[in-house]
């Protein structure tokens, strides 16, 4: 599974995805810090935890990796630099069931049986991939080996999603797609029902679902929605059309049935 060089804009992008640009990004926004003073402030964490980093390596499961990638709450079109970031941590090999699929049908079967889930994955944590992600950090082939096999996988599964960032404007905005999950939920909706629906995996589906519970409860206690976002390390826009939902809820006795 060889791959050709990076072109230069490749490499940009993807230079615009390390956590030390996820964090300057963070305290240049967070903090109104010059590109200078946040610069000055990573070297110097880096000083004092460089000891200490990668303590907990090995921790993860077998064929697990992390990644970071642009946030899903971000809109499309919005430059990658300016993007909020999120580290996901990816199953990208399953161990025997690939090793199988590996040695039957190559390693094409296996990039095209582990493409939809690997977004999935990453839709669930609250991130979405790109086509370099894929390319470079995952699966370590060119974007043009990768842009075939998304365009064979629209051909021969085309009710599979695959939300990569650059499908998000296909499939609606993501904010959108999560409270409407939820309200389906509220109106009595199985699992298996709410996953045709929206073509998302079962694990996205119960991620939304422990999000908007743990926003119910903070809310409950009289937590601000900024600190909420805070705490659940998600967007005040998410959060706000969470809010939103539980205040309709209190109006509509079948929604507030479920909620409880």
């Amino acid at each position: 599974m060889g791959s050709s060089r990076p072109k230069r804009n490749e490499l940009d992008r993807l230079s615009v995805k390390t956590l030390d640009d996820r964090f300057l990004t963070e305290i240049q926004q967070g903090l109104n810090c010059s590109a200078f003073e946040s610069e000055a402030v990573l070297k110097l964490v880096q000083e004092i935890f460089a000891p200490v980093m990668g303590t907990e390596q090995g921790s993860s499961a077998p064929g697990t990796m992390s990644v970071i990638v642009v946030d899903a709450d971000e809109p499309a079109g919005k430059p990658l630099a300016k993007c909020r970031k999120r580290i996901v941590s990816l199953l990208v090999h399953r161990g025997a069931e690939d090793d199988r699929v590996l040695h039957e049908s190559g390693p094409e079967a296996f990039r095209r049986a582990r493409i939809p889930d690997l977004c999935q994955q990453a839709l669930s944590q609250g991130g979405l991939l790109t086509r370099e992600d894929l390319a470079y950090r995952i699966l370590f082939v060119s974007p043009r080996t990768i842009s075939r096999d998304l365009q064979r996988l629209r051909r021969d599964r085309p009710d599979t999603p695959i939300p990569l960032r650059s499908m998000v404007q296909d499939m609606g905005p993501v904010l959108t797609h999560r409270v409407q999950i939820i309200r389906l939920a509220l109106e009595g909706k199985t699992m298996t029902q709410i996953c045709q629906r929206m073509h998302h995996s079962p694990a996205a589906v119960a991620n939304y679902l422990s999000t908007f519970t743990r926003c119910a409860q903070l809310h409950e206690k009289k937590v601000e929605a900024t600190q909420i976002a805070f705490l659940l390390d998600r967007s005040r826009g998410l959060i706000t059309s969470y809010l939103d939902l539980l205040a309709e809820c209190r109006r509509d006795a079948t929604l507030a049935y479920h909620l409880e």
